[in-house]
């Protein structure tokens, strides 16, 4: 098992499943292509049945090495979950988990450091991402009541009810043709409507949707901090183990000259 567990923690070995993962995600793609899966499909589908054989035995793997230990880690039962999915016959009621099958290409998250990160980051910033989003419905909110009272009675498909409104807000703040396809035409009828539309860009798209880059910035500096504290505790740890070696290898060698005097 020691054995096993050294290769599986194997930096080429993790190269090798990061490599099939995305062989396997191209394979998949091209068999989307009538064409290609009329010429290739046989090839096609040998290399999709290996690079699952290859992901089963890993899992295995790693269960007989980890035992229980393998569930307690959130990214172990995300890669199992996959796994477990593309294992299911797609035949009869189940032919709709064929297209499923792509998302092994999401066990990259698990492997690539980068990439996991980012998704612990995004984790770690879902409460002040929750806040944002409140604040950011109560602007819409807000914003559509007012754009429906001003607006909807001559511009009934952008702003005659609140969810036409809400809709075409977020085609503004989104800047899609916000200017020439609808702030431009109300301004006909209404010239001072654009002192409203102008703030409400400024503050949804300028400054809202600013605030959940940063909170997501933010909490991937918290990440790497935490990181490099673990790092810095490893390795005064490392320093201590071979401190305290070297007095034990110091006294062990003091008793044997005091035994060969």
């Amino acid at each position: 098992m020691h054995s096993i567990k050294k290769i599986l923690e194997n930096k080429y070995f993790v190269t090798f499943i990061t490599i099939v993962i995305i062989i396997n995600a191209i394979t998949l793609g091209l068999e989307t292509s009538p064409k290609i899966k009329t010429e290739f499909g046989v090839i096609l589908s040998l290399i999709d049945r290996i690079a699952l054989t290859i992901f089963t035995i890993e899992l295995i793997s790693k269960i007989a090495v980890y035992k229980l230990r393998f569930f307690k880690d959130g990214w172990n039962i995300f890669d199992f979950l996959i796994v477990a999915v593309s294992l299911i016959p797609a035949s009869g009621p189940f032919s709709v988990l064929r297209a499923f099958r792509i998302f092994r290409t999401l066990r990259l998250l698990s492997i690539v450091p980068s990439m996991k990160r980012i998704i612990q980051a995004i984790f770690i910033s879902i409460p002040g991402i929750l806040s944002v989003g409140t604040i950011i419905i109560l602007i819409f909110y807000i914003s559509s009541v007012l754009t429906t009272t001003f607006f909807g009675d001559r511009f009934y498909e952008w702003f005659g009810t609140i969810g036409n409104s809400m809709y075409t807000l977020f085609q503004i703040m989104t800047l899609e043709s916000w200017s020439m396809g609808i702030v431009r035409p109300v301004m006909k009828e209404f010239p001072l409507a654009w002192l409203f539309f102008v703030p409400f860009i400024l503050v949804t798209t300028f400054a809202i949707l600013n605030l959940f880059i940063g909170i997501i910035v933010d909490a991937m500096q918290q990440i790497s901090k935490d990181g490099s504290h673990e790092e810095k505790k490893s390795e005064i740890d490392l320093q201590k183990k071979i401190i305290s070696m070297e007095i034990q290898l110091k006294e062990i060698t003091k008793l044997l000259n005091n035994k060969n005097k």
